[in-house]
């Protein structure tokens, strides 16, 4: 199997969800004693939490692209950022390490595409909700996504950062979300993708009024079969 790299603590409970996933999966196609061959670089989140300003993400980019590198230096043959919103800084990231870095938003766009779906909403931070780095990855797979409602990015964005990133995971969250999926398939979606690695604290995936397309999961499932070789 080869090593993969995973650049984490944004926030530990996504790194552990995700360290979590691509074991299993390796477990159960590989062998029941496998295990992933993989190094984590975890960071202090609180270093670079909710960057806003140019000079924010800027700094953001060069913590990330310095995990990148030590991650490379020690080994790691492809990289995994397990975080949606620091996707924005993908390209300044992989433009400083020799080896690839695997795109959250491509993982789900193909699968989208491969699944027919054309038409969804996207839930996350309020960077992936509004800003065009990751959207345009969606619309590259010909997914067309309904535009944000900002009252949702704010309530989001609260549930997010002041609850699911330090454990909590209250019932009166889950009710709001449930809420938005179905305004949302009321608005002709075809599904919804979950781009935010904490969501699903409060989410049942397999239980929805619209089909959920969580973006964690699919993205360490793409990890865990480059590991594989498939």
């Amino acid at each position: 199997m080869r090593k993969l790299g995973l650049i984490g603590g944004m926030s530990w409970v996504s790194t552990h969800r995700y360290y979590e996933r691509i074991n299993k999966r390796v477990q159960r196609e590989v062998g029941a004693r496998a295990s992933a061959p993989m190094l984590i670089e975890s960071l202090d989140f609180s270093q670079i939490y909710q960057l806003q300003s140019e000079e924010d993400w800027e700094r953001g980019a060069k913590v990330i692209a310095e995990a990148a590198q030590r991650l490379v230096d020690a080994g790691a043959e492809m990289l995994v950022i397990g975080a949606n919103s620091m996707h924005k800084v993908y390209r300044e990231v992989q433009a400083q390490v020799d080896v690839p870095i695997l795109h959250i938003a491509e993982c789900v766009g193909e699968k989208m595409k491969a699944d027919g779906i054309k038409r969804a909403a996207l839930m996350g931070t309020r960077n992936v909700m509004t800003e065009g780095f990751y959207r345009r990855r969606l619309v590259s797979h010909d997914v067309d996504l309904l535009p944000p409602e900002m009252d949702h990015v704010e309530q989001l964005d609260r549930i997010i950062y002041e609850e699911l990133m330090v454990g909590k995971a209250r019932k009166e969250s889950e009710r709001t979300l449930r809420s938005m999926f179905t305004l949302y398939q009321n608005q002709g979606a075809q599904a919804v993708v979950l781009a935010c690695t904490e969501l699903e604290l409060i989410v049942d995936i397999d239980a929805n009024v619209v089909p959920i397309y969580d973006c964690m999961r699919i993205h360490a499932d793409a990890a865990a079969d480059w590991i594989i070789g498939g």
